[in-house]
Order: C-alpha cells, then structure tokens, then sequence
C-alpha cells in the first residue's frame, strides 16, 4: 500500500507575468500533481503581494497555494520543476498534520470569515 499524505504548497510567481502567463504557470503545476497521482484538495490565487524582502530585484509577487493529498516521491517531482521554471521566485511545500488538515478544511468553509461575524454581532 502506498503511504498518502496531506501537503500544502504555496509559491511565488514573478510579477512581471500578465494574468494568462500567471494562469498558464499555475495550470503547469497543477497538472504535474495530477500527473505525478496526487490528490488536489483545494487551490487558492492570492494574487499580487508585496514581499517582505526583495528577491531578483522585485518587491511584489503572484502568490499561489495548492493542498493535496500525495506520497512522498511527488514532492521531489513537484520541487524539481519549480526549480527548473524561471517564473517561480520562491516555493515552500510543507506536510500538513491532522490538526492542520482540520484547520484548513474549517477556513474552507468560512469558520474564520470575519466579515460574518460582525453581521451577526449587528443582528443581535
């Protein structure tokens, strides 16, 4: 049997991309998960942000994050190609335990939208 965990992984895309680039990049690496058998949970575009430090003399980036579920051995294939695409300024792929997997699945349906909150604190 093959041992299956859950994975997060956000990178940073050069901002110089246009909107298509920045897409076409984003679908690369999603087909790569699921050509490599991983599972694709979620995916969120967080769009251009400011980084904290400057990196290859640029201060804003296209941020991206993927959660899935995978064996290990796709983490070296997804890596490999994040080093190997020049539009890919920084990438982090961390293993999710229960409690994180937990977390995300309760941000995914809007336990910690703040905005409701307040809605609720008005109707009362």
């Amino acid at each position: 049997m093959e041992f299956v965990k859950d994975y997060e992984t956000v990178f940073i895309l050069t901002p110089v991309l246009s909107e298509d680039q920045m897409k076409d990049a984003v679908d690369k690496f999603k087909q790569v998960l699921s050509d490599a058998g991983a599972e694709i949970i979620h995916s969120e575009n967080w769009g251009l942000r400011k980084l904290a430090y400057e990196i290859q003399h640029k201060t804003t980036g296209f941020y991206n994050l993927f959660e899935f579920r995978a064996t290990p051995e796709v983490i070296a294939k997804l890596e490999t190609e994040y080093r190997r695409d020049e539009r890919v300024m920084r990438y982090l792929t961390v293993s999710l335990d229960k409690h994180a997997v937990e977390y995300n699945k309760r941000r995914r349906d809007g336990a910690f939208n703040k905005k409701d909150e307040k809605k609720e604190e008005v109707a009362s």
